[in-house]
């Protein structure tokens, strides 16, 4: 535990973890997938077993909190852009959607997995994707570039959140879809849960509650904002030096969509 943690040591912690994840090529208790097997974890967040084998295998490492493929309604041509993609699961699930005349980008700030994804992108011979190194708050992307941003569980691991949504809106096009799967809060944590860096690693002591989500959206220019559904945070995949009292009640997995004013 710590008495506060900035900025700086938030992401070294997060960048630590997540380029150990990539480089076991497994995904680690602690994180915010939960336990078990990526292909058992997928299936319990809404993927399908004919997603999961169109992918490369390597790439589910079962680090995400939804299936926000599914819900983004991607269509043939579309560009996406994927915030947080780790090693390249939903870009690969994208790809296939938006067809050879679209494009999938893929930001991640850990090196070990852009070269993973990148890895796996060569070996399925996925023309139509592109993994790049870069952080939330300040994307490798062009304004007004793509369609859709989709992001699967990892605006909860950035301090920034409103300069992560002030980036989405800039990238994306107008009338362009914020597609979103991550962990927020119900009702406020203890405060030695939000002092863990194990706990921000694994998704948890970075998040806020919904109003402050939604607001930070709204703030960033995005209108027609929806909560789709929500499931429980899996609390038994937290650190052991971790209280899980009353977590469960307080974390939940939520699914949001909004829209770049046209």
């Amino acid at each position: 535990m710590f008495d506060m943690l900035g900025e700086r040591e938030i992401k070294k912690a997060v960048r630590d973890g997540y380029s150990r994840i990539a480089m076991q090529a497994t995904c680690c208790s602690g994180s915010c997938c939960g336990t078990g097997s990526a292909a058992e974890i997928s299936r319990r967040i809404g993927y399908t077993d004919e997603e999961m084998l169109s992918a490369p295998p390597e790439s589910n490492l079962g680090l995400g909190c939804g299936n926000p493929v599914a819900i983004a309604s991607l269509k043939r041509g579309e560009y996406v852009l994927d915030m947080g993609s780790g090693a390249g699961f939903d870009c690969f699930l994208a790809a296939r959607a938006v067809g050879p005349e679209g494009m999938v980008i893929g930001v991640d700030m850990t090196s070990e997995m852009v070269d993973r994804a990148r890895e796996n992108a060569r070996k399925g011979g996925y023309r139509n994707v592109d993994f790049r190194q870069g952080e939330l708050e300040n994307l490798p992307v062009a304004d007004n570039y793509v369609d859709v941003i989709m992001s699967n569980c990892v605006i909860n691991l950035v301090p920034d959140k409103r300069r992560v949504f002030r980036e989405a809106f800039r990238v994306l096009k107008p009338g362009g879809r914020l597609i979103i799967s991550d962990i927020v809060l119900k009702r406020e944590i203890p405060e030695a849960v939000r002092r863990s860096k194990e706990a921000y690693v694994g998704c948890l002591a970075g998040a806020v509650t919904v109003e402050e989500y939604i607001d930070a959206m709204r703030s960033a220019g995005f209108e027609e904002i929806s909560i789709l559904g929500e499931s429980p945070f899996p609390v038994e995949c937290l650190p052991a030096n971790i209280t899980k009292v009353d977590l469960s009640e307080s974390v939940c997995s939520m699914r949001i969509s909004a829209r770049k004013p046209a």
